[in-house]
């Protein structure tokens, strides 16, 4: 069986339910990767605590949120005792000392930015994609790299001064009428262009890694089908291509993502070769559980929309 060959009409999907299938993706994606990140930060914080002021990233597998220290002695998740003598140690006390939940800390909140802008950031690619195609052609080979620079440029355009408010408030307790003054003041003094301060090195890191993922992304998902003889891929191909295309990019753009985090923390916390490893064992994992889990929402429901077709 040929996949190049015509195979059976393509039902689209709604972007409601592409949406729908991303928030998904997302919010599984944060389950699996955020106790990974607890972890990290915990050994982190028992071999060089964090001091009042100081900033730590943390991420639920679909971004980076910086986060500033607070001195409330021992009662915020990240300063707890543990005396952990390892990733497994950690993962073992903290389970019987402090409960499974506690393996998810500080993952409520941070799910307030990362969920939209995955929705978003999904959504716009594969509508762009459609555009580009219809225009294009379907073998147009750059669609992808241009549909994921746009699409993540508007991601990251919208959630930006979102993610500086929720910093801000987090740094200090704010009420609603002080952070309004807070964000006026700011936009008086420094133009709005203030509320986006960070974005530059976030799209320095994130665009390349959007275009070289989806393209890829296609170009494996593709070559998978052919040798497998099908013409849609399975969840398998769409897991096994997102791990190899994240695993890709993530190694090209580790410098930019050093320079994002000295950007943000203002310490050069590790070298380039201490954080690879660290990376894509957080990235592989969370592209592959996040495409496959958005791939296999949109064949559900191109599925349920082919049934109404029917009747």
């Amino acid at each position: 069986m040929d996949p190049e060959s015509e195979g059976p009409a393509v039902i689209t999907v709604t972007p409601l339910q592409q949406m729908f299938a991303s928030c998904t993706g997302a919010i599984l994606t944060s389950l699996m990767v955020t106790p990974f990140d607890v972890v990290k930060i915990r050994l982190q914080a028992q071999n060089n605590p964090f001091p009042k002021g100081k900033c730590f990233l943390y991420s639920n597998g679909l971004m980076d949120h910086l986060c500033v220290c607070e001195e409330e002695g021992n009662k915020a998740w990240y300063k707890k005792p543990g005396h952990f003598q390892g990733t497994l140690d950690a993962f073992l006390k903290i389970i019987r000392n402090e409960g499974i939940k506690s393996l998810w800390s500080g993952l409520p909140p941070t799910l307030v930015m990362a969920v939209p802008a995955t929705v978003i950031y999904f959504t716009c690619y594969d509508q762009l994609t459609a555009l580009l195609r219809s225009k294009l052609g379907e073998n147009e080979s750059r669609i992808p790299i241009v549909a994921g620079i746009v699409a993540r440029l508007g991601a990251v355009t919208v959630i930006s001064p979102l993610e500086l408010i929720r910093t801000k408030m987090q740094s200090k307790k704010f009420s609603y009428e002080e952070l309004h003054r807070f964000v006026s003041k700011k936009v008086s003094e420094d133009g709005w262009i203030s509320l986006w301060r960070g974005w530059a090195p976030t799209i320095l890191r994130d665009v390349p890694f959007s275009a070289m993922y989806w393209y890829n992304y296609e170009v494996l998902k593709k070559w998978l089908c052919a040798k497998s003889g099908l013409y849609e891929p399975t969840f398998m191909i769409n897991f096994t291509s997102g791990a190899l295309s994240g695993s890709f990019a993530a190694v090209v753009t580790l410098p930019f993502d050093v320079v994002k985090t000295q950007k943000q923390t203002q310490l050069w916390i590790y070298e380039s070769q201490k954080r690879l490893i660290p990376r894509l064992i957080k990235i592989a994992p969370a592209c592959a559980v996040m495409i496959s889990t958005y791939e296999f929402g949109k064949s559900f429901f191109q599925k349920q929309n082919a049934q109404r077709q029917r009747y």
